[in-house]
């Protein structure tokens, strides 16, 4: 079964540690819920952007945390 999981960085690409923790998904739905309830918090953690990946494999990548209004 196909774990998803996201990967937190700064806006160079380099990994930081997500503020909040996330769980290991089974279903790319799952993933994007979560990420859809916990961004603000992340962004504030210190992450700039996020990759998720369906094990190995990166899907898609960087999507900014950072809203278009400021």
């Amino acid at each position: 079964m196909a774990a998803w999981t996201w990967r937190f960085e700064k806006a160079d690409g380099a990994e930081v540690q997500p503020s909040v923790q996330p769980e290991e998904f089974t279903t790319q739905g799952d993933a994007e819920s979560w990420i859809g309830e916990h961004w603000k918090a992340l962004k504030e953690g210190g992450a700039d952007q996020v990759r998720l990946y369906e094990d190995a494999a990166e899907i898609y990548g960087p999507m900014s945390l950072h809203s278009d209004e400021g």
